[in-house]
């Protein structure tokens, strides 16, 4: 596997060693030792998975009480998956990465703790998974609006988004409550 830094060294991009042949293929999806010797010791609990139909865009969500490291990636389809530095104190605060994850490229995000998180999906399907390190608790549900021009993510075109009225109501970074 390779593991990059991206322009937020804390979000890496993970590039998984990938076999084919004339069957199909293998992957292997995650395995703590090896994350762990390469810098992702983070204990994951609980798993979720979305499908989400083109143009849809969930996000920009985080969580303050029980943050959670995330490891994601796509099984079907393709996103643009966002993580979005809410760090108080981080040289890269109110910055942001993104990365094109697909099941052809078999690439993966982690997003550590104190980052927003967001995708848009660019196939006309997808089924997106995730492991976290805490489990999800109703109520501790933060975001920060998909198209705040002070964060300025260069989400890509599309004919038109869908995006539910929860995250269309999310606050601008400006007003959001930040991760200490």
């Amino acid at each position: 596997m390779i593991i990059e830094n991206l322009s937020i060294p804390d979000v890496k991009l993970i590039k998984p060693r990938v076999f084919t042949d004339e069957r199909g293929f293998f992957t292997q999806t995650y395995h703590y030792e090896q994350y762990r010797d390469a810098g992702i010791d983070v204990r994951f609990v609980q798993d979720n998975w979305s499908r989400s139909t083109k143009g849809v865009l969930r996000g920009l969500h985080y969580q303050l009480k029980h943050p959670q490291d995330k490891l994601v990636s796509v099984i079907r389809g393709e996103v643009f998956d966002v993580a979005v530095d809410i760090r108080n104190g981080s040289p890269t605060f109110g910055e942001w990465v993104g990365a094109i994850l697909s099941e052809k490229n078999h690439h993966q995000l982690f997003v550590p703790k104190g980052f927003a998180h967001g995708f848009c999906v660019l196939s006309d399907k997808v089924d997106f998974v995730y492991k976290c390190s805490d489990f999800y608790t109703p109520g501790d549900e933060y975001g920060i609006r998909w198209n705040d021009p002070e964060v300025g993510i260069k989400w890509p075109s599309l004919d038109e988004l869908i995006i539910s009225d929860r995250d269309l109501g999310l606050p601008f970074f400006m007003d959001v409550i930040y991760f200490d």
